[in-house]
C-alpha cells in the first residue's frame, strides 16, 4: 500500500493543464512549457525574419542600387594622362573624342588637362547630313566647319592633371589660346576683351588640384558656358567666342591632332 508521501510525489509529478489567455498550456512538475504565456497571434521570432528577408528583396526589386545603376554607363580612358571619361551623360550627349592638352614650359611639355568632347549625335547626324549629304571617304574640313560654325549643343570637359595649376595659370592659358583662335577667325584682328569672358571672372581662389573638372558648354543660341568645379562661373552670348572655342579643338592648328582625328571619325560614323 502508497504511503501519504508517495501519493503526494505522484501528485506532483502528472502534468497540469493551465489556461493563458483562454489557451491550454502543460506544465510538469510546476514549470510552464516554453511557449506558455504567450498570446494568440503573437508573432514568433522565426516569423519576423522570414518577413523582414521578404521585404527587403521586393525593396532590391524596386529601387535598384546606385551602383548597379553607375555601372550601366561606360567609360572611355585617355590614355596619355589615364583620365577617364563616360562615354554618355546625363543629359544625352555622348562623347566623341578624348585627348591632351600640352603646354611648353621651361622647355618642357607639360601635360595640363586631358579632355573629352561631348555633342548631341541626332542633332549633329541631322546637321551633317542637311549640309553635306553623303558621307565622305575621309573626315574632311567641311564636317569639321559644320561642327564648329553651328550653335549645336556640346560640350567640352576638361581634367587637369597638373597637380601645380593655379587658377591664375588657367586664365592665362585661356585668355592666350582663344585670343589666338579669335585672331584666326576674324583676319588677324584681336579681341581680348571678349577672350577675357570666359575665366576672367572666376575667383582667383578656387583651388584646383588633380582631378579637378572645368566644362565648357556651347549651349542654343551661340552661349558659352563655364562651370569650374560645378559652379557657374560665365555665360557669354558670342557666336564668334563660340566659334573660337570650337576651333580650338577641330581647326586648323588644334591641341591634340589625334582627338581631331577620332572626332573626324566619329563624325563618319555618324552617316
Amino acid at each position: 500500500m502508497a504511503t501519504l508521501s508517495e501519493n503526494v510525489a505522484a501528485k506532483d509529478q502528472t502534468p497540469v493543464e493551465e489556461k493563458v489567455n483562454g489557451v491550454e498550456q502543460k506544465a510538469t512538475n510546476g514549470v510552464n512549457c516554453e511557449n506558455a504565456g504567450k498570446a494568440i497571434g503573437e508573432p514568433t521570432v522565426e516569423k519576423v525574419q522570414e518577413e523582414m528577408k521578404t521585404a527587403g528583396k521586393e525593396a532590391e526589386r524596386e529601387a535598384p542600387k546606385e551602383e548597379e545603376k553607375k555601372e550601366e554607363v561606360g567609360i572611355e580612358v585617355e590614355p596619355k594622362t589615364g583620365v577617364s571619361f563616360p562615354v554618355k551623360l546625363d543629359d544625352g550627349k555622348q562623347l566623341l573624342s578624348v585627348g591632351l592638352r600640352k603646354k611648353s614650359m621651361l622647355g618642357m611639355g607639360i601635360k595640363i588637362y586631358g579632355f573629352g568632347i561631348y555633342t548631341d549625335n541626332e542633332k549633329l547626324k541631322d546637321l551633317l547630313k542637311s549640309n553635306i549629304g553623303k558621307a565622305p571617304a575621309k573626315p574632311s574640313k567641311e564636317m569639321y566647319q559644320v561642327a564648329i560654325d553651328s550653335d549645336l549643343p556640346m560640350m567640352v570637359r576638361l581634367v587637369i592633371v597638373f597637380s601645380r595649376l593655379t587658377m591664375s595659370m588657367v586664365k592665362k592659358n585661356f585668355d592666350e589660346g582663344l585670343g589666338a583662335s579669335i585672331k584666326k577667325l576674324t583676319g588677324g584682328k584681336k579681341n581680348e576683351e571678349l577672350a577675357n569672358k570666359v575665366m576672367g571672372q572666376a575667383p582667383d581662389e578656387i583651388k584646383l588640384t588633380s582631378g579637378s573638372v572645368i566644362e565648357i558648354s556651347r549651349l542654343p543660341g551661340f552661349v558659352l558656358q563655364t562651370k569650374v568645379m560645378d559652379e557657374v562661373v560665365s555665360k557669354v552670348e558670342s557666336e564668334l567666342l563660340c566659334r573660337a572655342y570650337i576651333h580650338m579643338y577641330l581647326g586648323d592648328d588644334p591641341f591634340d591632332k589625334d582627338a581631331k582625328e577620332k572626332f573626324g571619325m566619329s563624325l563618319l560614323s555618324l552617316f
